[in-house]
């Protein structure tokens, strides 16, 4: 386990290798699962601020599910949560070429949209917990949708925090990131 100020990082995180390969998963981790992605409170309204720019990327189902019902939902133990179309996949979902892929970040890409997507789909499959006095764990969700991405990340031997970085800077910042490499790195 590695602590970083108020984050506990477990060795998973700094022991695996991780590289998606959509070609191989199709974006199974946007379409599978019991439950939408995970979302901060304020990713709500920015998603609320900005959904006019981000619908016409999306599916008709998910279309349909976000202004009927919003652009969120909750989870088993009352966790903000995207919404999911028919209880299967997430109503921000959008299919190119076979894959699954992110409205959210088809309208940054292409609309001005000011963020990329929620942090738990660009952190994935890193998943935060919130701890008490606003402590964080960062643990790996190992689910074997992510296989090919295993092995993807053994043959290019990139470790899951360096596959992360764009990621985990944005979520941390870049000192931060700095400081887990370095407390990664020393112990190499």
């Amino acid at each position: 386990m590695i602590l970083l100020d108020k984050t506990i990082i477990s060795d998973d995180i700094r022991d695996s290798f991780f590289c998606c390969d959509l070609n191989e998963c199709k974006g199974a981790c946007c379409v599978e699962g019991d439950a939408g992605a995970p979302l901060e409170e304020e990713e709500i309204s920015l998603i609320e601020d900005y959904i006019e720019h981000i619908l016409p990327y999306m599916v008709p189902g998910g279309q349909l599910t976000v202004t009927t019902n919003g652009v969120f939902d909750y989870d088993i133990e009352g966790n903000f949560v995207t919404p999911l179309v028919n209880d299967r996949e997430c109503a921000f979902v959008y299919h190119e070429n076979g894959i699954a892929r992110c409205a959210i970040e088809k309208a940054f890409r292409e609309n001005g949209v000011p963020f990329p997507k929620p942090i738990s789909c660009h952190l994935y499959p890193i998943r935060i917990k919130n701890l008490a006095g606003g402590d964080e764990a960062l643990n790996y969700h190992k689910w074997p949708i992510c296989k090919k991405a295993i092995e993807k990340g053994y043959q290019e031997k990139l470790p899951l925090y360096r596959f992360l970085d764009e990621a985990l800077i944005r979520k941390y910042g870049r000192l931060w990131y700095n400081r887990l490499l370095k407390l990664i790195e020393q112990k190499a």
